[in-house]
């Protein structure tokens, strides 16, 4: 908590703090940190976020978090580095310097999150291609998941909550599933729980390539990626996962006006590592369990408002199992009650389908039903200083009690 308080005190926490700070350095910085060719040519920038976030939490930790604490401290620095060529040609690129993608995963150091070129050959929005490690074209949420455009401190439900999927492993049967999501037997957290996998994980920052174009109402993407959505951080990358079982999502837009954006999303992949092929039947390969995904969000915006929300239904198929289903989404609505001051709220909630159970041959859910109520303020005392705070109330996980309650404090300097 000291750190919190000195960071607070140096981001100014209040209007007085507000008034008093400076933002003429950065300004002078951001000009120090793009070039550009005479001519016009082409130019680059550099900048980036100092994110210093704070949780405190019941156990066992909630979403991604890896920790056996009751609170963690996750500061964070993040680079981004954004390049145009002409009319045709965009590179960009993210870093990021912190403890793990995921608070507490450990790890600290560099890391190369993201590295794409995208060409437009044509005058027109219509075409675009894309090579290299970006985030999915699923869903709305990847495209404001940056801390800057994010709401809230953590993610929805259906991007950070940890099913009893393993990927390390395949599951051979329906106690093995529900052990595994803590269903049966006494809750009791260890070292194979990293092995579980959310519907997507994040961003899903995966390496491959994409199309994608807009017109005057529709817009439209394709993508193929070495890995599925619920991939986690360390198969991203190409010198990782290879794309010997590749994966594709697609995402179709329409837009009837400026306030609404309406999609639907479809992915499929396989989910299991290649250390999984030893615990799969005779004759049967990685490609044969796949990740299934089908998507539909939403966004409003009117005057102080804002509205998001999205619902995907995900299969996987299991060896000794069959289909596993489970339905999550979220409703998100933002209202800004001065254009420095803001507040949200987001309702999640994840089911579980039924699987058979091979003792019993009755149908029994292979995961508990989850619901939670994120509530959330931010203020922005300048154009690159922000901070939210934020309460998340979870009934249903595994572990909890019946309950369990999550509070994020995240300090954010921009430049």
């Amino acid at each position: 908590m000291k750190a919190l308080r000195v960071a607070l005190a140096l981001l100014g926490a209040g209007p007085a703090g507000a008034r008093a700070w400076d933002d003429e350095w950065l300004d002078r910085l951001d000009a120090d940190l793009t070039r550009a060719a005479d001519d016009g040519s082409w130019r680059a920038r550099l900048s980036g976020a100092v994110e210093v976030n704070y949780y405190r939490f019941d156990q066992p930790a909630p979403g991604l978090i890896e920790s056996s604490a009751r609170a963690l401290f996750d500061p964070r620095l993040v680079l981004f580095l954004d390049a145009q060529a002409g009319p045709r040609c965009y590179f960009f690129a993210q870093a990021r310097v912190d403890g793990g993608f995921d608070p507490g995963a450990g790890g600290r150091g560099v890391r190369l999150d993201e590295y794409a070129l995208r060409v437009t050959p044509g005058a027109s929005e219509r075409f675009a291609l894309q090579l290299g490690k970006f985030a999915t074209v699923v869903g709305q949420w990847v495209k404001r998941h940056q801390a800057w455009d994010n709401p809230f401190v953590t993610a929805p439900l259906a991007y950070e909550n940890p099913t009893g999927i393993f990927d390390e492993t395949a599951a051979r049967s329906a106690t093995v599933l529900r052990s595994w999501a803590h269903m049966i037997g006494p809750f009791a957290p260890s070292p194979n729980d990293e092995y579980r996998v959310p519907v997507i994980w994040g961003p899903a920052y995966a390496s491959g390539a994409s199309v994608a174009g807009r017109g005057e109402r529709f817009d439209y993407a394709l993508e193929v990626k070495n890995t599925a959505l619920s991939s986690r951080p360390d198969a991203w990358d190409i010198t990782h996962t290879q794309f010997q079982n590749p994966a594709w999502h697609a995402r179709i837009g329409w837009r009837p006006d400026l306030r609404w954006n309406f999609g639907v999303s479809f992915g499929t992949g396989t989910y299991l590592r290649d250390s999984a092929a030893r615990t799969l039947p005779a004759g049967r390969t990685l490609g044969d369990y796949r990740q299934t995904t089908l998507g539909l969000d939403a966004s409003f915006a009117w005057r102080h408002w804002q509205l998001w929300a999205e619902g995907y239904r995900a299969r996987f198929a299991i060896p000794g199992v069959g289909n596993a289903d489970t339905l999550v989404g979220f409703l998100e609505v933002k209202y800004k009650f001065t254009p420095q001051l803001f507040g949200a709220a987001r309702w999640n909630r994840q089911t579980f389908g039924d699987v058979p159970d091979e003792i019993t041959h009755r149908p029994v859910s292979w995961g508990a039903g989850e619901s939670r109520l994120d509530l959330a303020a931010g203020y922005r005392f300048t154009p690159h200083t922000e901070l939210k705070l934020e309460c998340d109330c979870e009934r249903g996980r595994a572990g909890t009690g019946g309950g369990a309650t999550t509070f994020a404090v995240q300090l954010l300097l921009r430049f």
